[in-house]
């Protein structure tokens, strides 16, 4: 049965209707609702360095470990410190002793008339009481940094989080100021998705977003914590001696939309989703209605 070539104009009529109507909803979808790929899972690190210099005694943490506020992490061979404490607290004795002798003398002379003792006596005398009293408080700030060393041989974690990558063993030399261990701060996840500059236009800060992780199946509800304001500019060279930009002479006549990161802060994570920094995830952002 042949058919009518009417019915086929109307059959194909549909078809490209239906296809252009697809086709300008998906269009609408993509440009109202700003999406990406591209979209990394971040967190801060915590570079964790002592405060003292020694050889680590312990270590109280395992690789990939959770722990909280306050934990302790490793401590350093306490033993130079306590001894460092004690001569400040004997020295600050010795200091005290000194200073009360000095008053006391200040005290003899000044009940001295003006002929058994001179006015350059009593001078002297005061300034020796001055001089003993600066020496006194400075053997107190030695004694209270005696005290903070000792307390700093143990390390402990300023944060909630992970440990990663752990390398440090017993009977390793720490280095005041180098760090010796990392943690992730399980308190500071977020996602930065890089979006086409395009699609800028259509974010606001506050703005509902998705994130799909690409291990996990369900989603994670999150907002739009900001926008950058800056990324780098790829056309432009080092710096030429002059001061003066050095701009690349070539030019693309294709160009690529940049792509700027949007911070976006998660608000409900589900129970059973692992977070891990670097991990790959789809980022869906739901602009106001009001837009």
């Amino acid at each position: 049965m042949s058919v009518s070539p009417i019915v086929r104009v109307v059959v194909t009529t549909l078809v490209v209707a239906v296809a252009a109507a697809a086709a300008w909803f998906a269009w609408q979808s993509y440009t109202r609702n700003p999406w990406t790929r591209d979209g990394r899972v971040h967190a801060n690190i915590v570079e964790i360095a002592p405060d003292v210099s020694g050889t680590v005694a312990d270590v109280r943490v395992k690789d990939n470990q959770a722990v909280k506020k306050g934990d302790l992490l490793f401590t350093i061979d306490p033993e130079r410190y306590r001894f460092a404490l004690s001569q400040a607290e004997a020295n600050v004795q010795g200091r005290e002793r000194e200073l009360d002798q000095r008053r006391r003398e200040l005290e003899r002379r000044m009940r001295l008339t003006s002929t058994a003792i001179t006015v350059e006596a009593r001078e002297q005398a005061e300034t020796a009481v001055a001089t003993a009293e600066a020496a006194y408080d400075q053997a107190l700030a030695a004694l209270n940094t005696a005290r903070l060393n000792l307390d700093r041989t143990q390390v402990s974690s300023p944060v909630n989080g992970f440990v990663t990558n752990l390398q440090v063993d017993a009977g390793d030399y720490a280095t005041a100021g180098r760090a010796l261990l990392a943690l992730v701060d399980s308190d500071s996840f977020y996602v930065a998705g890089y979006f086409e500059e395009t699609k800028i236009r259509n974010l606001r800060e506050g703005d509902k977003a998705t994130v799909r992780l690409m291990g996990f199946s369900e989603d994670i509800d999150g907002h739009v914590d900001s926008v950058s304001r800056a990324i780098a500019d790829r056309e432009m060279m080092q710096v030429s001696d002059s001061l003066i930009a050095n701009i690349n002479p070539t030019f693309s006549w294709v160009r690529l939309a940049q792509r700027v990161p949007v911070r976006i802060a998660l608000d409900r994570v589900p129970d059973h989703v692992r977070l891990s920094a670097g991990m790959t995830a789809t980022v869906v952002v739901h602009p106001s209605e009001s837009r």
